[in-house]
């Protein structure tokens, strides 16, 4: 079994910048470090802006680095076939997104686009991944795209894992979802993230989700990661002005 302090991606001084249309430079990352574990869920946090989606779509090449590098199990990621790559860097986008057809038909996508044999409905480990999720195994014959908000994005989260990523990135995951469906998801990811050894990076304005639900907890402001450690620590004595700010706006004004 791995152990649960093992790294699986680390970021080493990982930097962006960005050209507007006259040619100036603009950094939206600076010099990020970061370690994600497998069984753990790291929560990124920081207000609007701050970089925390151009942080995410660098660890699977939707968007490459100006500096520093992402390691997978030891390897930089650009020595991956970008699909290779997002076949164990899964993830979940911030708007759920099903296909049209059954909820069967959304999961079986994947194989499909692998050229593999497509699973059935009484495939054993799918059956285990709908539980996972808390998908009802009734609802594989369901047309998709009738389920809830809350149910797409749970199976959303289940087509990502069929065919056994080693790291799951979710970005802004419950932006749509009232909070007793946020406590679903939630639970939903601890034990998909717990049981399948998996190594979580989750970034979100949402705090009530970052305290129920993170192993570690970093801020990321203005591109920087000002603080990261235990999100107790972190949420009770925040060292930084920078997060005690953050900390002390109203919900509405932290996204």
């Amino acid at each position: 079994m791995v152990a649960a302090s093992e790294s699986v991606l680390q970021l080493n001084g990982l930097g962006k910048i960005r050209r507007n249309e006259q040619g100036k430079e603009s950094p939206v990352l600076r010099d990020v470090d970061l370690t994600l574990q497998a069984g753990r869920i790291t929560v990124v946090i920081g207000p609007s802006g701050g970089g925390k989606s151009t942080l995410v779509r660098l660890l699977n090449r939707l968007e490459e680095p100006s500096s520093g590098q992402v390691l997978l199990n030891g390897q930089d990621v650009r020595q991956y076939d970008p699909l290779q790559l997002r076949r164990q860097v899964a993830m979940v986008a911030q708007k759920p997104f099903v296909f049209s057809g059954t909820v069967l038909h959304n999961l079986q996508r994947p194989f499909a686009f692998q050229g593999h044999t497509l699973p059935t409905e009484d495939d054993p480990q799918l059956l285990e991944l709908l539980t996972l999720c808390q998908l009802s195994t009734d609802w594989l014959q369901r047309d998709a795209r009738s389920l809830s908000v809350g149910q797409q994005q749970r199976l959303c989260l289940a087509r990502s894992l069929v065919t056994g990523p080693k790291v799951l990135l979710l970005d802004e995951p419950t932006s749509a979802l009232d909070r007793p469906t946020v406590t679903r998801l939630a639970d939903s990811l601890r034990e998909v993230c717990h049981k399948r050894r998996l190594a979580v990076l989750l970034v979100t304005h949402d705090l009530h989700l970052a305290k129920i639900i993170a192993d570690q907890l970093a801020y990321l402001e203005d591109g920087r990661i000002l603080e990261q450690g235990l999100p107790a620590e972190l949420f009770a004595r925040p060292r930084s002005i920078a997060l005690q700010s953050f900390l002390a706006l109203p919900a509405r004004m932290q996204d």
